[in-house]
């Protein structure tokens, strides 16, 4: 049973995928996630958001000339929603100052020990090096790639015959429990940037 945050917490969630980090996000806290937004029309996690009567923001970023001019505009729309916290849950592009300068924090979930294996394709990457273990990191945005303060780590070992499919399987309860811990923990003033 996920902690109750205080009374007033609102956040936004940006999403690229399926949505399956949103999906604990919304199990956990039903009342306090207000919107979900991202640059993926067909992404699955704007189906889950929409079945929970979650408001949803798309921002196709074909419509403008700048990375600046689409973080801004995304920003206003979830600005327009009162969010006092902001999670990244398998959002796929870099945000800029202009994004981040907008709200009092913006955390990120990394599918691995930070700083390794920073980027893309994290997860591979960590299988072809022949690593005995990777993990899941949350940690506040900045506007370089993977690399903000961790809020949390846990470590994850690699067995032998992992596939991407086999480790993501372990990864992923993992990444719903720390990403539901950090939002608790920011609202409730454990975690500071």
């Amino acid at each position: 049973m996920p902690e109750r945050l205080p009374e007033g917490s609102r956040f936004a969630v940006l999403a690229s995928g399926s949505g399956t980090n949103l999906q604990a996000l919304l199990d956990a806290y039903p009342e306090e996630l207000v919107v979900v937004a991202g640059d993926k029309e067909g992404a699955f996690a704007f189906e889950r958001a929409r079945r929970a009567g979650v408001a949803v923001e798309y921002v196709d970023p074909r419509d403008f000339e700048t990375r600046k001019g689409f973080d801004r505009e995304l920003a206003e729309r979830v600005a327009a929603h009162e969010v006092g916290l902001v999670v990244g849950a398998g959002y796929m592009r870099v945000l800029s100052p202009v994004f981040l300068e907008r709200f009092s924090a913006v955390i990120n979930l990394h599918p691995s020990l930070l700083p390794e294996f920073r980027g893309l394709g994290a997860v591979g990457r960590a299988l072809d090096s022949g690593a005995e273990r990777t993990g899941v990191t949350i940690h506040f945005m900045d506007e370089e790639v993977d690399a903000g303060p961790v809020i949390s780590q846990e470590e994850i070992p690699i067995l032998p015959g992992d596939t991407e499919e086999t480790l993501m399987e372990r990864l992923h309860p993992v990444e719903h429990r720390l990403l539901v811990g950090a939002v608790a923990d920011y609202f409730w003033g454990r975690v500071k940037i």
